[in-house]
């Protein structure tokens, strides 16, 4: 039950900037949550700590230690990002609409509403108050939109919503009152400022230009030039004309030559003229996000057409322009070395890493339009597949992170998704009255079964043998049953009278569990033909059911909160667990009764059996997941899926400062707001009970949890939530159970046992203490020889524990064929484990799943260098 949050799935991005560290990881907000993906290792994995709203802006330090992120609500997160740990926290007085650390790491340039803060750097050692504000600068007008740093840190660049770029000098020169010398301003743009970047000399390293970005596609070029020289004036700068005497003439040639033994110039001061103006002519579309790299003077621009652009600077040459979305693009970034362009598209919730220069995919991605309505694991654990009102069904990969391939066939929403035995089929029901089953080898829609007359399919199930497929409808509320072979329509069951929102065969025979919104769950025998064989009636409509996985208990959830358990041998009701005190909370902004009255969204939804059926977990309109143990009917944990303050639901108590005679205010539309500016609010409509055109809760989305699935090796388990899809994974490294404690057990006498070469002796004190590392050492001590011995001498109670550790050393351990021989347990204790099944299923689902993955990785490895080991089998001497 220690399970801890392992990853995010189903939503790659959005909303916010994406950035680079170190060429090869990839940081990107997901709502409230940061990303980070492995562009070398393939792999993704979410930070375990979440912001109070979704986050807006973040930022990584140049050597790639430190990451600062902003919410919307201007609360500040300082991350260890090695050690994935939240060092400081801090509230900024306005939302951030920028924010940058500079080149040395020093400072944090941060753009809060019309001023520029220049911040000193925490540090990794604990301080009182670890943000030091250094400067502020309140030069600008309106809303600043982006900072850039010099190279030496001593220079910042920023736009504004006022048209205007201006440069700012982080040294308080002397003479000066209060240090408030008056920034240089690049005027000419007609539109908002989206980027202005600092180039630089190849040759001396100096900055020598600058480049200013606007919204109506326009790029500025601008020169500096040395104050030596008599050149006119820089038109468009008359702050630099208010110079009162020669004493000040006097004091900046004592500043410049200051400036000129450290090897620098006064930039803010000196003169800027326009080198050149450019446009990428992509009217009407507005540019929306850009990005410059100094080495390679490349600018990469996106615009809100989907279409990005390449360009090669001073000359503005096209290198590349193509479009990549059909939606705006919110982020464009390089990467250190410059050969790798990262896009994003919040709407459509797209992460792109792009190589220009062979003009291929490093990372392609894509999340869920629409909320997740359906999640399976495959039953080996390493695929899990959603499906969801966007129309399609995503196969991820667990470990990595990954999705693989999408599926588009459906044209309405997915809403039952169903993993054959064989691990490579999937099924999917819709409500467009089809069912399809799908090939995870060649990626096609190899079956499609349908019925007379169109259906709402809303759920589905299929027996063990993978014969027979049964789907439940929404409108007729009828069960149809299919045959897998030839796809044809064998029987249509009747009898129930509502919706049919529960199917589920029993995993030890062929009878069929069903669920209806009559009332009542009605049991079949598919293959006799009987019609239903049992109903056991309920006093409130039934929204759910689930076998437990030895077949011998059913669980169902009703409307009144309560999880019913029933014997469908005997036909007893077994239990009964009361969860409506236990799923409560959470008042939606639009309610006009406090969360402790309100009667919505106390029930259960989804139910799951844990892999040996001791535990259940439930979810359901809630921000709660609740798990109970079976046998005493006592709530376990409970797991709050969000803390994320921009979903409805989330708060018990609201502020009543935010309710106004209109309505909520955070519901109220602004007409003076700039939807080109933000991130549009995606309206999350439920396609299947709402009617049409309706948007519920003017599309602000509630906190919910709609599926919820165990993976087979009892070790992770998944819950599709309007967050994304959330991963819960074991985490046993930080737990001492000890199963059999003595005074003599100590890891001391293990060692001591392993140096009287007693490797039986030393492996079941380490089982005993159940210490994960001295396990794993006293394995890998015995020789190959002593293997069979060994395992001969373990008890049975331990064999749990030692699977699991066999199961863990095959997935990182590099000795493959010497704990193959360990894994041969069923030659000592084959009946042992055969009479204990339910209780060792979960272990040996998780040593098959490592053992099939390595198979795998052989079978690939082996079949591309097939040639060469023909070649070396054949050069072999022959004795």
């Amino acid at each position: 039950m220690n399970y801890r949050f392992q990853n995010l799935l189903g939503a790659p991005y959005r909303g916010g900037n994406a950035v680079v560290s170190n060429n090869t990881l990839l940081i990107s907000p997901i709502g409230n949550r940061i990303s980070v993906t492995d562009l070398l290792k393939s792999e993704t994995l979410t930070l375990p700590f979440q912001s109070s709203s979704n986050m807006s802006r973040i930022a990584a330090s140049p050597d790639g230690v430190f990451l600062i992120s902003v919410d919307d609500n201007g609360r500040c997160q300082f991350i260890n990002l090695r050690r994935r740990a939240v060092l400081h926290r801090m509230q900024f007085k306005k939302p951030v609409s920028c924010i940058k650390f500079s080149p040395n790491g020093e400072f944090i340039a941060v753009g809060v509403g019309k001023l520029v803060e220049i911040w000193r750097s925490p540090g990794f050692k604990k301080e009182f108050f670890p943000f030091e504000l250094v400067r502020t600068f309140a030069n600008c007008n309106n809303k600043v939109t982006c900072v850039d740093w010099s190279p030496d840190s001593k220079y910042l660049l920023a736009g504004s919503k006022d048209l205007t770029v201006r440069l700012f000098s982080l040294k308080k020169v002397r003479g000066e009152v209060n240090s408030k010398s008056k920034p240089f301003m690049f005027l000419g743009h007609r539109e908002a400022i989206v980027g202005a970047f600092f180039g630089v000399d190849k040759k001396t390293n100096a900055v020598d230009k600058v480049y200013t970005l606007s919204r109506d596609g326009a790029i500025f070029g601008w020169r500096y030039v040395d104050e030596n020289l008599d050149e006119p004036e820089s038109p468009g700068t008359p702050e630099r004309m208010e110079v009162d005497g020669i004493s000040d003439v006097k004091k900046r040639k004592n500043v410049d030559v200051d400036d000129e033994r450290n090897g620098g110039f006064e930039l803010h001061k000196g003169k800027w003229e326009l080198a050149k103006k450019d446009f990428f002519m992509q009217a009407p579309a507005k540019l929306t996000a850009c990005d410059y790299h100094k080495g390679l003077e490349l600018v990469v621009v996106g615009f809100s057409s989907g279409v990005f652009g390449l360009y090669q600077m001073p000359d503005f040459v096209c290198i590349h322009l193509l479009s990549v979305s059909r939606e705006k693009i919110t982020t464009a970034s390089f990467n250190e070395l410059g050969n790798w362009l990262t896009f994003g598209c919040a709407k459509l919730g797209q992460l792109l890493v792009w190589e220009w220069k062979s003009e291929s995919y490093i990372l392609k991605q894509q999340g869920h339009y629409f909320d997740v309505n359906t999640i399976a694991y495959s039953p080996d654990s390493q695929l899990l597949a959603t499906g969801a009102d966007d129309n399609k069904i995503k196969v991820w990969n667990v470990s990595s992170g990954f999705c693989f391939v999408t599926f588009s066939e459906h044209t309405n929403a997915v809403t039952a998704l169903h993993f054959m035995a064989s691990n490579h089929c999937l099924l999917s029901a819709s409500l467009d009255g089809t069912v399809r089953a799908w090939d995870l080898f060649r990626y096609r829609n190899f079956r499609t079964f349908t019925t007379p007359s169109s259906r709402q399919f809303v759920s589905l199930a299929s027996d063990q043998s993978g014969e027979v497929i049964c789907a439940g409808t929404l409108d007729s509320f009828e069960i149809f049953v299919w045959s897998m072979k030839t796809g044809r329509l064998l029987d249509v069951l009747s009898g129930h009278e509502g919706p049919v929102h529960g199917l589920m065969f029993s995993p030890t025979n062929a009878i069929l569990a069903s669920s209806s919104w009559d009332r009542t769950v009605r049991l079949w025998d598919v293959f006799d033909g009987k019609g239903s064989v049992e109903t056991f009636p309920h006093t409130h409509d039934v929204l759910t059911v689930v076998y437990r996985p030895d077949g011998k208990q059913l669980a169902c959830s009703t409307l009144d909160g309560q999880i019913h358990f029933w014997d469908p041998i005997d036909g007893l009701l077994m239990y009964t667990i009361e969860g409506r005190r236990d799923i409560a909370g959470g008042r939606l902004m639009t309610d006009r009764r406090t969360a402790a009255n309100s009667n919505s969204g106390k029930c259960f939804t989804t139910l799951s059996y844990s892999a040996d059926g001791n535990y259940i977990l439930a979810g359901g309109s809630s921000r709660y997941i609740c798990m109970y143990d079976v046998a005493d009917q006592v709530l376990l944990r409970k797991f709050q899926i969000t803390l994320n303050l921009s979903l409805d639901g989330v708060l018990d108590v609201l502020n009543s400062k935010n309710m106004t005679d209109a309505g909520p205010l955070n519901l109220i539309d602004d007409d003076n707001s700039d939807v080109d500016d933000g991130v549009d609010k995606q309206t999350r409509v439920n396609s299947s009970y709402d009617l049409p055109g309706s948007m519920q809760n003017r599309g602000r989305p509630i906190a919910r949890t709609k599926c919820l699935r165990i993976a087979p090796t009892g070790r992770s388990w998944a819950a599709a939530t309007t967050e994304g899809v959330l991963v819960y994974s074991m985490d046993d490294n930080f737990i001492f159970d000890p199963t059999d404690l003595d005074i003599d057990v100590t890891p001391e006498a293990i060692e001591a046992a392993l140096g009287e070469n007693q490797p039986s002796r030393a492996l079941i004190l380490s089982l005993r203490l159940n210490e994960d590392n001295l396990i794993k050492k006293c394995i890998v001590a015995v020789a190959p020889v002593d293997i069979k011995a060994v395992v001969a001498s373990i008890p049975f109670k331990y064999l749990n524990r030692l699977i699991q550790t066999f199961a863990e050393l095959l997935e990182n351990c590099p000795h493959l064929e010497f704990i193959l021989r360990w894994c041969q347990l069923s030659k000592c204790h084959g009946h042992s484990i055969q009479q204990n099944s339910r209780n060792l299923l979960p272990a040996l689902k998780s040593l098959q799943k490592a053992i099939t993955r390595l198979h795998q990785d052989l079978g690939d490895t082996c079949s591309s260098n097939e040639y060469m080991l023909r070649y070396l089998c054949s050069t072999t001497s022959k004795p």
